[in-house]
């Protein structure tokens, strides 16, 4: 079977992206070419301003672009030339019909796999198709039987499983020293081929030992474990935070005590607000509708309450900030640091805002009757608006949201005259900030909730703040008075 020399990745979104860039990279006998109908995005990639932040991502591209790596909107002229196919569409959770709030929507897999078909010409001869969107179990038998009803003289498929395990604000280095990479195809010879084939082309950088090969449905299956699980040990630490809180231990030093065990692993064991982003949550209630498709009642429920009680840690933390605050906000300035779900995340102008905790958190204060500052250094006002007045975060009108929540460009504005400030988001530079200049222009007293558990308590509490953290009692020391 002759060498890959050809890529083609449909799609250049947050996964196709930044994976072809470093294939471009670490295969310069291999032309990469990711295509996409937006003309937008595309002409982002072929400039200065990238459709996405990931650290290191600009150099990758600018090292490659123009040389085996293309950005372009020709996607037919693309699939024609390619040895290898990448399909990596967006495969949202479903809103509606049946499987609405679990399931994922393959409209756009089932789109991708019969553009490939249509143009494909006669005579091409082997072409491998690889599924790396996140999917259920079987998805890429779906895309095999759209091309095999499909296919024409001279033409074989072949459809493998590659699924993607990219952190965000961590991809470059992700991709550059993965700790696995899995390939699922089927048991034939040509599947077998196949993989092989796919393997060469990451044995330019991975080693032999970090490729593993599996069976196609294994494989597929393996991506959504691998997010349960790490999500479950988010909710398994912040569940310990509660019992901490209410006994007095401290999360930090039963994360440290858990974490020694090498059976366990130090690793997502760091209490918060909760977990945002795309994947963890969809995937697990993806996980959850197979589960319920499969009459498996008991494991559904099992990983339903993973994504309930990630509910639960952040309406618990919002609680927490009513009750400091006398068990009332009502038109009290509460200023938010932080609006994207993690730090060093971000695509052009915004900071990645899916899932954030911070949308929740906002809602439950705005439900209190709470006005609301809020500071991010890459989230826009833009697009805090547009998530705070989703109807399921707002369903009254849009116009309410507008006059309670103001957005600023610098932190010390957004904190002038607040009751309260709430760490949302683990950005760096919020450790950095002049928290004794911020105290001297809030509303005493005045309140600081570090929902990321980033900052320095005692030297916060020296300052003058009452300060709460997730999973830690902090006390003030007793001030003796003299009575006298």
């Amino acid at each position: 079977m002759s060498p890959i020399r050809s890529i083609c990745c449909l799609g250049a979104g947050y996964v196709g992206g930044p994976t072809c860039c470093i294939m471009a990279q670490q295969c310069p006998d291999i032309t990469v070419t990711v295509v996409d109908k937006s003309v937008e995005r595309i002409a982002a990639w072929n400039s200065s301003n990238l459709p996405i932040y990931e650290p290191g991502l600009q150099e990758v591209v600018e090292e490659c672009r123009g040389k085996n790596l293309h950005f372009s909107t020709d996607i037919e002229q693309a699939i024609k030339q390619a040895d290898l196919v990448f399909i990596c569409v967006n495969t949202p959770t479903k809103t509606f019909g049946l499987g609405k709030g679990k399931a994922a929507d393959l409209k756009y897999v089932e789109l991708a796999a019969r553009m490939i078909a249509d143009t494909v010409e006669e005579g091409q001869g082997r072409k491998i198709v690889v599924e790396k969107s996140t999917v259920p179990v079987k998805a890429a038998e779906s895309i095999s039987n759209i091309l095999r009803h499909n296919i024409k003289p001279g033409v074989t498929f072949q459809v493998l499983s590659n699924p993607e395990f990219l952190a965000e604000g961590t991809a470059i280095e992700d991709l550059l020293k993965p700790d696995r990479v899995l390939i699922g195809g089927e048991e034939t010879e040509e599947g077998k081929e196949a993989i092989s084939a796919l393997g060469e082309v990451y044995r330019h950088w991975v080693p032999q030992e970090r490729i593993i090969t599996m069976n196609t449905w294994s494989s597929e299956l393996s991506k959504l474990a691998a997010n349960a699980f790490l999500a479950q040990r988010i909710s398994s630490i912040n569940s310990m935070s509660a019992v901490c809180e209410a006994t007095g231990a401290d999360v930090s030093e039963v994360a440290e005590a858990i974490g020694r065990d090498t059976r366990i692993g130090p690793k997502f064991l760091q209490a918060s607000v909760g977990f945002g982003g795309s994947c963890f949550q969809k995937d697990i209630l993806n996980l959850v509708y197979i589960s319920e498709c499969l009459n498996l009642p008991e494991v559904a429920e099992y990983w339903s309450q993973v994504v309930s009680f990630n509910n639960f840690q952040r309406f618990r933390f919002s609680q927490r900030i009513v009750e400091c605050l006398f068990n009332t906000i009502t038109d009290k300035k509460i200023c938010l640091f932080g609006f994207a779900f993690k730090k060093n995340t971000g695509r052009v102008a915004k900071g990645d805002t899916r899932e954030s905790a911070a949308i929740y958190i906002a809602k439950h204060l705005l439900d209190e009757g709470a006005r609301l500052s809020i500071y991010d250094p890459k989230v826009t006002q833009q697009q805090m608006m547009m998530e705070l007045t989703q109807p399921n975060i707002s369903p009254e009108s849009p116009e309410r949201i507008h006059n309670l929540v103001t957005c600023h460009s610098d932190p010390y504005s957004a904190a002038e005259g607040a009751h309260a400030v709430v760490v949302c988001t683990e950005w760096d530079e919020f450790v950095a900030l002049d928290y004794a200049r911020i105290y001297n222009t809030m509303t005493k007293p005045a309140f600081l909730f570090d929902g990321r558990k980033i900052l320095d308590h005692e030297n916060l509490i020296k300052i003058g703040f009452h300060v709460e953290t997730i999973g830690k009692r902090l006390h003030r020391k007793n001030i003796e008075r003299s009575w006298n």
